[in-house]
């Protein structure tokens, strides 16, 4: 069942400020996997600050179509709940 881009954007506003852990394509069969805080949810985008000691890059931003199309995939550190374009 495909979620709508709205109840996808919707469901990342209620988990602002929580850690979360991202997979996400990185071409040529190569999956990246970080983790971090995520820090805010804006219009077309959903930003993540990562941890500092781990990554040389401070945030990253993804769209939520990139959820929607399992670009990425995103799980919240807490419960452990992978957050995909079925449950979002």
């Amino acid at each position: 069942m495909a979620k709508t881009l709205i109840e996808i954007k919707r469901s990342l506003d209620e988990n602002v400020g929580k850690r979360i852990t991202i997979q996400a394509n990185g071409g040529r069969r190569k999956m990246i996997r970080r983790s971090g805080l995520l820090e805010g949810t804006y219009p077309s985008v959903f930003t993540i600050k990562l941890d500092q000691d781990e990554y040389a890059v401070e945030r990253i931003s993804y769209s939520y179509t990139d959820i929607l199309t399992e670009t990425v995939k995103l799980t919240l550190d807490e419960d452990a709940m992978v957050q995909t374009a079925e449950n979002v």
